[in-house]
């Protein structure tokens, strides 16, 4: 089998894999959802303060409102059931509930932004905060059935995901075919910017950290690496079908270094296993160090969860906290310095786009090399 061959047999498993992932991500639990506590349109908030912004000295005080930059954040970072594109545009997204009378499945745009109440097949359903409660008869929030709903929504970061990993199958399909057509060939249009990624991804992340044994693993890490990385980069868009926290969000990178976790057990060999209940120390030490090494069984993982988490996360803020400068000084002297931070800020982003794929594809590719290192 040839290169080209070889190459076409792992996009294919690449493919599957990730197929496997829309199913496997679209599961959405309301315990590690996140979010916003308060949604308020972005572009709502800035008319309304860009409303008190005139007269001489550039202020109005009477009917004048408040910015307040923290809603404006959250409603970016957080999920939502709405997707909202500008002023009081929204696109409502799918609501699918597990209760405990069967399925219910309707739009959030029957909520029309919470202000309104929805009168399900089983029951009356609000939105509350961006999360769905069950309406009792009396009209207040019924708390006991409402922490017995599943919620499976298509919210916000599930639709995204679902975009990236359409334009990820749509981008890997097409190099796929040109592989077949051109065999023996150069490189040719996506062929050469996607086949020195790949090679990346094997020569330097992969052999390096795995051994021998790296193709066994190389349909997940390649998964994993275009996963991050297309969200990453579409979360940097600001229009659709961009603008989402999906990598910024605790739900989806817990999934994901559960799945390390469950791979790099699941592969872990005798020696790997000897090294947790029987480590080589003095057997006075085992009741210290087994606890410790069972411990790292999660807490590597665990690093991997808040790392990206937390690094796509702080990026968001900080670029709509600079934006959110102009606002709050009330003046637009200050723009040409906020705007200068901010494409410093998306500059850097996308360097951190990049260098979050390949940390976490590089410590996963090492806890896997770690579990399946033969004895020396």
């Amino acid at each position: 089998m040839d290169c080209n061959q070889v190459f076409v047999s792992k996009v294919k498993k690449v493919i599957v894999v990730f197929t496997l992932l829309i199913a496997f991500f679209s599961i959405k639990v309301n315990a590690f959802a996140q979010v916003d506590s308060a949604v308020v349109p972005v572009d709502s908030v800035v008319a309304k303060s860009a409303e008190a912004v005139s007269g001489e000295h550039g202020v109005v005080e009477h009917g004048k409102e408040k910015f307040e930059p923290t809603k404006v954040i959250m409603e970016h970072i957080a999920d939502s059931h709405m997707w909202h594109f500008w002023g009081h545009t929204s696109m409502p997204l799918p609501v699918i509930l597990y209760t405990a009378n069967g399925i219910e499945f309707f739009s959030s745009g029957h909520f029309h932004h919470g202000k309104e109440d929805y009168n399900g097949t089983h029951n009356t359903y609000r939105l509350v905060e961006d999360q769905i409660k069950v309406v009792g008869t009396d009209g207040s929030i019924d708390e006991v059935a409402s922490k017995s709903i599943l919620d499976f929504s298509i919210t916000k970061n599930v639709a995204a995901m679902f975009i990236a990993i359409a334009f990820i199958l749509i981008i890997f399909i097409s190099v796929a075919g040109t592989y077949r057509k051109r065999i023996g060939k150069a490189p040719k249009g996506l062929q050469s910017f996607i086949e020195p990624i790949i090679v990346f991804v094997r020569d330097d992340i992969a052999k390096p950290n795995i051994g021998h044994k790296y193709a066994k693993f190389m349909p997940y890490l390649l998964t994993t690496f275009f996963f991050i990385l297309f969200n990453n980069v579409l979360g940097l868009i600001p229009i659709f079908p961009g603008g989402a926290n999906v990598t910024g969000n605790i739900a989806l990178t817990f999934v994901m270094a559960l799945g390390t976790m469950i791979i790099v057990n699941i592969n872990g060999n005798k020696y790997y296993w000897k090294h947790i209940f029987k480590p080589d120390v003095p057997f006075w030490l085992y009741p210290i160090m087994i606890p410790v090494e069972l411990i790292g069984i999660i807490s590597k993982p665990f690093a991997l969860m808040i790392r990206l988490f937390a690094n796509i996360t702080a990026g968001h803020i900080i670029v709509l906290s600079l934006i959110s400068l102009i606002f709050i000084f009330e003046t637009l002297w200050i723009s040409p310095v906020s705007i200068a931070f901010v494409i410093f800020m998306d500059v850097l982003e996308l360097l951190v786009a990049f260098l979050q794929a390949f940390i976490f594809t590089l410590l996963t590719a090492l806890f896997i090399g770690m579990a399946v290192e033969e004895h020396h």
